[in-house]
């Protein structure tokens, strides 16, 4: 079910009068996909920023409910903004100038089990961590383009509006890392006879 962009802006208006519910709603609407977005932008060599990131993240929503404009951005859009800048400001702190998307241990836990063969279990393992190294190889405007549209599910207006560029922009992006992505798993592809 998707969240009525309405329902977040009243969401997010109510917390502001003092409604702590209405605050707890949309966090456990966005929790989630928030942390994940951090998370996976971050890699495991930022890792244990992650928790504080979020926290962070959270903190500005609560405290900049008022100046939220659900006629310039969705609630999304306006909460990854948020979160991308507290892992930006993070970044630049570290002076990090690659940033992973994530980290073995993530890839491993994203791969379903395919079942009771540990050959199949060990190939599916070995594709999980050359998705994980290309997507590693992104640039970052493609890396985080593609983990907002294809992990947290937002929309290509709401990639825009939280990057700050145009929907031609994003679409280019996304356009431009799944073209990497598939060139760089081309070989991973069965042959067919």
């Amino acid at each position: 079910m998707e969240p009525d962009p309405a329902d977040d802006a009243d969401l997010l208006r109510a917390h502001g009068a003092g409604d702590a519910h209405a605050f707890a709603r949309l966090y456990d609407r966005y929790d989630r996909p928030c942390y994940r977005f951090i998370r996976r932008t971050l890699a495991a060599a930022h890792a244990e920023a992650a928790d504080d990131l979020h926290q962070e993240t959270w903190l500005a929503v609560s405290r900049n409910a008022a100046s939220f404009d659900p006629r310039k951005a969705s609630f999304p859009a306006w909460l990854f903004a948020i979160a991308r800048n507290k892992v930006w400001d993070h970044l630049r702190r570290r002076k990090a100038g690659i940033v992973a998307l994530v980290g073995e241990d993530d890839a491993v836990m994203a791969i379903p089990d395919p079942g009771p063969n540990p050959l199949d279990q060990a190939v599916s393992r070995e594709l999980a961590q050359r998705i994980v190294e290309a997507v590693e190889a992104l640039p970052l405007a493609q890396r985080e383009t593609f983990v907002m549209f294809a992990h947290a599910g937002l929309s290509l207006e709401d990639v825009a509006a939280a990057t700050g560029v145009p929907v031609e922009t994003a679409k280019s992006r996304l356009r431009y890392a799944r073209a990497a992505l598939r060139q760089a798993l081309a070989d991973e592809r069965p042959a067919h006879a």
